[in-house]
């Protein structure tokens, strides 16, 4: 396993549109290994094939994850979709590992499901509330090319870009 580097806004990757997986390879078994070390590293609960150079339809989570505990149930999701999202609406203050140290409050579905592959080749579904459910919304977005920030007000998009833009500026290596 190695710890990929996050691709970081404005870079074009993270606005594209990630293809299917037609085969659970080796090569995608690894990518996998290496986008859950590298969530774990960033800290993070979650990881977008985008975020890491790729466009292939995968991402990594783990909403239990905190820094200090060692406990750690990953799950890796291919050609995740969709099938249900509740009416009931729910607001959490999100960020993203592709805009870093930026915060702001994103409503979503409080509840969905979603249907995956696992890297077995096994069809999945799972269901989350809270922050399951915008964390696999979040991810999902990712790869369809959307970022939290596309939910916020043009104002409030572009303060965090600046944000992001003086802060590599100032700092690049994260």
């Amino acid at each position: 396993m190695s710890r990929l580097p996050i691709i970081v806004v404005p870079h074009p990757i993270l606005k594209e549109i990630a293809k299917p997986i037609e085969t659970i390879t080796d090569a995608i078994k690894q990518q996998a290994a290496d986008m859950i070390e590298t969530m774990y590293d960033a800290p993070g609960i979650g990881l977008a094939a985008n975020q890491v150079g790729k466009l292939n339809r995968i991402f990594v989570m783990d909403t239990n994850y905190r820094k200090n505990d060692e406990s750690r149930d990953a799950k890796v999701l291919i050609n995740p979709e969709i099938v249900w999202r509740s009416e009931e609406m729910s607001v959490m203050e999100e960020g993203c590992l592709s805009i870093p140290q930026q915060f702001a409050e994103v409503e979503r579905p409080r509840t969905v499901r979603v249907k995956y592959i696992d890297l077995s080749g096994q069809v999945q579904e799972m269901e989350g509330s809270d922050l399951v459910s915008h964390c696999l919304q979040h991810e999902l977005d990712h790869l369809n090319g959307v970022l939290f920030i596309d939910y916020l007000s043009r104002l409030k998009r572009n303060m965090i870009l600046r944000k992001v833009d003086k802060m590599m500026k100032d700092s690049p290596v994260l």
